[in-house]
């Protein structure tokens, strides 16, 4: 029996045994954005200890979930990627993060939002139901930029895929800080974050209010 197996023939006791170890989802999370850099990773998880992460990566590889790429130039280099059955993992980090979102409160000392991390809410805040009125062959793309953090939600029909950076052409783009939180809790209208300040944006405010309808907490 392998070390820290569960003795379960369990299909999820079977998951856990290949991504249940701590800081392993939020490795698969920030690699949903795409190939990262070992210290990419590393500046993303900042309290992850490097033994750790190197380990992770390791057994997750070994698994079959992450394998190893070259990048081309001009990024040169070892990266590392999901293989398909690590991207089979995102419909559970969604379920998992929509389950965690309405126990946040407010951020706990010292913790920080990530470029990766907001696009993992864009994930899981996202409601189709709400996005139904837009074609399914006519995608919106949203830009966000949380302070120097930039991220982009491209909303399809009843799909969304988000990540990192900016988008190659954004229907609206978005500006704010940790206020955003408010509008997508429904806590305040967005007109009322338009006219706070607290929010700005480029594009039209219809867009506006239909990505606060379309990504709520």
């Amino acid at each position: 029996m392998r070390e820290r197996d569960y003795g379960q023939y369990c299909g999820l006791a079977r998951a856990l045994d290949v991504v249940g170890d701590r800081w392993a989802l939020l490795i698969v999370r920030d690699l949903l954005s795409g190939p990262h850099r070992f210290g990419e990773l590393q500046a993303g998880l900042p309290r992850i200890p490097s033994n750790v992460l190197t380990n992770r990566l390791k057994e997750l590889e070994e698994a079959g979930v992450v394998e190893r790429v070259v990048r081309p130039a001009p990024g040169r280099g070892t990266a590392y990627r999901l293989t398909t059955d690590g991207y089979a993992l995102e419909e559970t980090l969604v379920a998992l993060g929509r389950w965690g979102a309405p126990r946040l409160g407010d951020p706990r000392e010292g913790e920080i939002v990530t470029a990766e991390s907001f696009a993992m809410a864009l994930r899981t805040t996202f409601r189709p139901d709400t996005a139904g009125d837009v074609a399914a062959t006519t995608p919106v793309t949203y830009e966000v930029h949380l302070g120097d953090l930039v991220t982009h939600a491209i909303v399809t029909g009843d799909r969304v895929t988000a990540g990192t950076g900016p988008a190659t052409k954004a229907d609206l783009i978005i500006r704010s800080g940790p206020e955003i939180k408010q509008v997508m809790a429904g806590e305040i209208t967005p007109t009322q974050a338009l006219r706070a300040g607290t929010v700005t944006i480029e594009g039209s405010r219809r867009l506006w209010t239909r990505f606060a309808r379309t990504f709520r907490t």
